[in-house]
């Protein structure tokens, strides 16, 4: 009678430990994260994912792909998507207009553009001064990308309104096929595409906007404000888990951060993906942590106004929230 107890407390204790009773672990928070592309440009958000950084985080990430800032803001703001990933002037224009539950940016991860110049031939000698007279396919006219490659041009002595034509009728996520389809002199475009095309001999990178137009807030996460203030401990898992990516990236070789983040371009060779990484790398690209300074807030205002978009500039103090992003790390 005590053995068949035993056995019995025995097997009560072990279905007690098996996943689904009792000793269960906890169940992730899914979060909903909307990312305006998919690019190496974001290597670090890919190796926080692929390396398990949001799991030891207790988070589930579903993400989606907006194809534009102006439709991750949507996701965001019709609760579609608890959090967007974009350039922070979404955020910006949102505040301006007033919203009362606007989006804060709370978690900064590029500092620079991360598009490159690409032409029909190969210029080694390339100067920006290239560009006058010619047809450039530049993406959607208010977004980040349009507004740093108008920043370069006018900076290196030329209107980008007169002096050369900037064509923002083409889809971003269209662009490179249509220049690909000869369309344009010359096209920006995202990495690991910009490295296929000039792998297969149908365009080639001249520069690197990033490079030209120097640091600026670039992509950030941002979610809305009653979001924030519901969801405090995951947005600090979250914000956690991102800066993680940010400082494994930082101390990895580019062939080691390919290898982590190759499962996110399963159509990209690794060899072509070290050397986007290594491309990235060699510009700055990425923040170290996730921190937005006000300094980087306000020269991308600077970029905003000068591109004509920007009427009145908005409150670092109201569109950021640091609170997570310094938190993470301490």
């Amino acid at each position: 009678m005590k053995r068949t107890l035993c056995i019995l407390l025995a097997a009560a204790l072990a279905l007690a430990l098996l996943p689904g009773c009792g000793g269960a672990a906890k169940a992730k928070d899914k979060v909903r994260l909307c990312e305006v592309t998919h690019s190496v440009f974001y290597a670090p958000q890919y190796a926080a994912i692929q390396l398990g950084f949001f799991d030891d985080q207790n988070i589930e990430i579903e993400l989606s792909n907006g194809q534009g800032a102006d439709k991750v803001m949507a996701a965001v703001l019709s609760d579609n998507v608890e959090i967007g990933f974009a350039g922070p002037e979404a955020s910006i224009y949102v505040f301006n207009e007033g919203k009362k539950d606007h989006t804060q940016v709370f978690a900064q991860l590029t500092q620079r553009d991360g598009s490159f110049l690409m032409a029909r031939e190969p210029d080694p000698d390339f100067t920006w001064e290239k560009l006058r007279g010619s047809h450039v396919l530049s993406g959607r006219k208010g977004g980040v990308p349009y507004m740093a490659l108008e920043y370069v041009i006018r900076h290196n002595g030329m209107d980008p309104r007169s002096d050369l034509v900037m064509d923002d009728s083409v889809q971003f996520s269209l662009m490179t096929g249509a220049f690909t389809g000869g369309n344009g002199d010359y096209a920006t475009c995202f990495e690991p595409t910009a490295s296929m095309v000039e792998a297969e001999g149908k365009g080639y990178i001249v520069a690197s906007v990033g490079e030209a137009a120097g640091e600026i807030p670039y992509t950030a996460y941002f979610a809305k404000k009653s979001y924030l203030e519901k969801n405090k401990d995951l947005v600090q898992r979250f914000t956690n888990a991102v800066y993680q990516g940010q400082q494994w990236v930082a101390e990895h070789t580019a062939a080691e951060v390919a290898q982590a983040i190759a499962p996110a371009f399963p159509d990209t060779g690794e060899e072509i993906l070290t050397q986007v990484v290594q491309r990235y790398k060699d510009i700055g690209a990425w923040n170290t942590d996730p921190v937005m300074t006000e300094e980087a807030f306000e020269r991308l205002q600077t970029v905003m106004e000068e591109a004509g978009e920007l009427a009145q500039r908005a409150d670092y103090t109201l569109v950021v929230n640091n609170t997570f992003a310094r938190a993470s790390t301490r």
